[in-house]
Order: structure tokens, then C-alpha cells, then sequence
């Protein structure tokens, strides 16, 4: 399922979507967020849509078993990715 918004709050991640917008008020948009979200309704992917083109993107993998956000993909225009492994595993 993919959900719109005009903007996120706060620099943690996952990203903090806020302000949704309809598929109808997308239309009328330059700038707007695309989100989806797992089985499990987690946000799972994030593309930051400028002009009709993706500027940046985000890709979360949660931890099944804590359901902690395990790593973040994080890439702006043609930069390389971002990988981020956010959940500290024990023993590790």
C-alpha cells in the first residue's frame, strides 16, 4: 500500500511522514513523499518525488524478532547508498 506526504519531522529514523496527502492532491504537487509499508505495516520504502523524479530514497529492514528497525538505505540522486545498520545485535 503507498501512502503520500508533503513532509517529515525530527532526524531519526525511520523517517517521521507527516501530512498526508490523497492520490488527488498528489497530482496538484511538485514536491511529495511516497510511502510503503510491510505486511506488518511498517514502513518499509520512502521515495522523495521532485518534478516527477525520485530525488531520495529510503529502505528499512525490521528486526522480526524485536521489531526494531535493524537497517536504513539511504540514497540522494545518483550518490552512492548509505547503509546504516541500526540494531546492535547481543554478543556483538
Amino acid at each position: 500500500m503507498t501512502r503520500y506526504f508533503l513532509t517529515y519531522r525530527g532526524v531519526r529514523l525511520p523517517l517521521q511522514l507527516a501530512e498526508e496527502l490523497s492520490a488527488e492532491d498528489v497530482r496538484n504537487r511538485n514536491t511529495y513523499f511516497a510511502a510503503r509499508y510491510d505486511a506488518a505495516g511498517r514502513l518499509s520504502e520512502i521515495d522523495k518525488c521532485v518534478y516527477g523524479e525520485v530525488e531520495m530514497t529510503h529502505r528499512y529492514t525490521w528486526d522480526e524478532a524485536s521489531g526494531q528497525l535493524a537497517q536504513a538505505v539511504i540514497q540522494v540522486g545518483e550518490e552512492e547508498p548509505q547503509v546504516l545498520a541500526l540494531l546492535q545485535r547481543a554478543g556483538a
